[in-house]
């Protein structure tokens, strides 16, 4: 299949996700990052997207997580992004296609923005399912320690923090947790969402912070490794993993998410280049 885009660390294509994933041989993939339609029914102005329906859900994504799977190398990891809409029928699927062993955490994304319920807790954060396809998945612990860590844990810790590469988190001295025995990266983080005129912004729906993608492909990928997302939208993802030395294959049906995402990645080869 013909790239949209290409250069030596990355390949864009704009086509049915599955098409692409067809196309592709088995245990080719590291990781695989993926903010998935989530089931609300709009129509964005940059993509439509699907009814939240049992069926619908499962018609469109078991096929698709069926590839993702066999593209996945035995070491790989898969992280699914989505809202409390499709989450469960989404983890049953993973279950089915991955297996129940496999699946790892899920995780959340908490965020503030405008707008909330009067009659139940309102809903602000995200999922993000995580599954590998074998138990000699990576992990790569000490690039995603949490860097700020609790009073309770400091008074308790702390000799053994400092012992042990950490520092005290906004203590007297200034000095943070960092990478510290003590400091295990939790199933939860707070990040806001992107505002209006964030300097990341691309005036993409629903564009994703870059530090959502930094830990993933931190924790789950080396240098030189192959990421792809399949639902590359403005391409953050693959910002992102050039920008931490990883190779990238993305794929989108949009123009607008094509041209976007390749002229984030133009930048960032030329600006290298210049290095």
């Amino acid at each position: 299949m013909k790239p949209y885009y290409k250069t030596s660390s990355c390949a864009l294509y704009q086509c049915d996700n599955l098409d692409l994933m067809k196309s592709l041989p088995d245990n080719y993939i590291d990781l695989i990052y993926c903010d998935i339609l989530y089931g609300t029914g709009r129509s964005f102005k940059d993509y439509k997207d699907l009814k939240a329906d049992k069926e619908i859900i499962a018609n469109h994504y078991i096929p698709r997580i069926i590839e993702m799977r066999r593209l996945l190398k035995d070491t790989g990891s898969i992280y699914l992004q989505m809202d409390t809409r499709i989450n469960h029928w989404l983890r049953i699927i993973c279950d089915d296609i991955f297996g129940y062993n496999n699946f790892k955490n899920e995780l959340s994304w908490c965020y503030r923005s405008a707008g909330f319920k009067k009659d139940s807790y309102s809903p602000k954060h995200d999922v993000i399912l995580f599954y590998t396809k074998s138990n000699t998945h990576t992990f790569n612990l000490n690039d995603v320690r949490e860097t700020t860590i609790t009073s309770s844990m400091q008074k308790t810790w702390g000799k053994q923090i400092e012992k042990y590469g950490g520092y005290y988190a906004k203590a007297g001295n200034g000095k943070e947790y960092f990478r510290s025995a003590y400091s295990p990266p939790l199933d939860w983080f707070e990040l806001g969402i992107l505002p209006p005129h964030d300097k990341e912004r691309l005036n993409y729906d629903t564009q994703k912070p870059k530090h959502v993608l930094e830990k993933v492909i931190k924790a789950s990928s080396n240098k030189n490794d192959i990421i792809a997302d399949f639902y590359m939208g403005s391409g953050t993802t693959g910002e992102v993993t050039l920008d931490l030395d990883r190779r990238f294959i993305g794929c989108d049906i949009g123009d607008r998410a094509c041209k976007i995402s390749q002229e984030r990645l133009e930048k960032l080869h030329n600006d290298r280049s210049l290095l």
